[in-house]
């Protein structure tokens, strides 16, 4: 069913991209468990960090860079520094909820065929400073909105990605040689996998459950009335 547009606005996409546009953000999985080994086609690689590539940032700045990881020994390096951090992490949980953090599958590192790292130029001179003076944040802000960029067009092809955030960030640092002034914002485990679950790795394990949108959309404050009909 078409939404009522007045006359004088631009045209919508055609009701088949619509349609797969929201399939595509309903069917995008962080990806942990069973990647193949097989390489990804460079073409294909190419097509997705062009999308990425494409995503939005605050004075065009483009603060991002993609550093496509296949060196064994950065690969063990980063896969040690997961290891560590996934110990102190469970070390703060207790009880049931222990036991659930010890049985989720967090990482793939020495799984996936590609491990793309993705870094933030935090003072980029591109863009001239615009929309960053009061929030400075915007440029780790933009690479993430490109990241997501990634992580859809991964999905339309087939393509799972996982993101590894237990990770000590001066070891990141440390293995990919970053310069001061670049900040690592995403470890990504990508590759062909043999299916795309259902339901999120975390829902189904029972860790934590999706909110409704009622939840999430308010009027006017923080804590207003939910803006979204039951």
């Amino acid at each position: 069913m078409h939404d009522t547009r007045p006359d004088h606005a631009a045209p919508a996409m055609p009701q088949g991209s619509i349609d797969a546009l929201y399939d595509v953000v309903g069917a995008r999985r962080d990806v942990r468990r069973e990647f193949l080994p097989d390489a990804l086609p460079r073409a294909l690689l190419t097509r997705i960090l062009n999308a990425a590539h494409m995503g939005p940032s605050v004075g065009l700045m483009q603060p991002w860079r993609f550093i496509m990881i296949s060196d064994e020994g950065t690969r063990a390096k980063l896969a040690a520094s997961f290891e560590a951090a996934n110990a102190a992490a469970m070390g703060t949980y207790s009880g049931e909820r222990a036991a659930t953090y010890a049985s989720l599958k967090l990482s793939a590192l020495q799984d996936a065929p590609t491990l793309i790292a993705v870094t933030t130029e935090v003072d980029a001179k591109r863009g001239h400073g615009l929309g960053r003076a009061s929030w400075p944040e915007m440029a780790q802000f933009s690479t993430v909105a490109a990241i997501q960029n990634l992580w859809l067009a991964a999905r339309v092809e087939g393509v799972g990605v996982g993101w590894v955030s237990i990770l000590d960030k001066d070891d990141v640092r440390d293995a990919l040689g970053l310069p001061d002034g670049v900040a690592p914002t995403a470890i990504l485990c990508v590759g062909y996998v043999k299916r795309f679950e259902p339901r999120p790795d975390l829902e189904a394990a029972g860790w934590e459950e999706r909110l409704s949108l009622a939840d999430v959309v308010v009027a006017e404050t923080y804590d207003g009335p939910s803006y979204v009909d039951e």
